[in-house]
């Protein structure tokens, strides 16, 4: 079940979204190593069953430090929820996840949304508004380049869709990023067609109450 979101009674208290075939998720405030077992007890149990013991072992040990080392980065980046494909499509693990991160505060009242959407992401370069489950918000597609400060080695395609929180008080957004490197070209085909699976993902996204 998604995290609790920690706004007013009556707002949401959480949320659903319809992951794609293949997926799971990884709880970042609580139950995150039971998330991490049953990934990896589910793909080890996908493995030929002539392996070596001593090789199945390794295998083991490498995606349990592989998704910790994960998990970690997304909560250093406030995230509450991680999703991410488990399973290979035409023997290929697919380079993505996306997030949802602790909810945001921002000014509302008199601002344009131009200026909301640059005080919650002054970075934003392509956006547009759109409204889900009946909550305004912003989507905003952009390429994140290398950064080695942050370990990260590769440019990478990012979508965000920043959600108004109704009625949170004071007002809150909720963030859902997606993240993918593709095949080493984030405004390539591939990274389209795994855009367009995250944004038929976001179509299914529901407050909870």
């Amino acid at each position: 079940m998604p995290d609790p979101i920690d706004t007013t009674a009556a707002a949401p208290v959480g949320y659903n979204l319809v992951p794609p075939p293949g997926w799971d998720m990884i709880p970042l405030r609580e139950g995150t190593s039971e998330a991490i077992k049953r990934i990896v007890d589910r793909s080890v149990d996908e493995l030929p069953d002539d392996i070596a013991r001593d090789d199945l072992s390794k295998a083991r040990m490498e995606l349990i430090k592989r998704l910790k080392r994960v998990a970690r980065q997304a909560r250093e980046t406030r995230a509450m929820d991680l999703h991410l494909p488990v399973e290979r499509v035409d023997g290929m693990a697919l380079p993505a996840s996306f997030i949802v991160s602790e909810p945001l505060a921002a000014p509302t009242v008199g601002l344009s949304s131009g200026l909301i959407l640059s005080s919650l992401r002054p970075d934003a370069s392509q956006s547009e508004e759109v409204t889900i489950d009946g909550s305004t918000g912003f989507r905003v597609d952009g390429v994140a380049q290398p950064d080695t400060d942050r370990d990260v080695e590769f440019a990478s395609r990012r979508v965000e869709y920043l959600l108004q929180i109704p009625s949170s008080t004071p007002p809150a957004w909720l963030t859902v990023s997606f993240s993918t490197i593709a095949d080493g070209r984030p405004d390539g085909e591939l990274a389209d067609l795994l855009v367009d699976l995250f944004d038929a993902v976001m179509t299914t996204f529901r407050w909870s109450h």
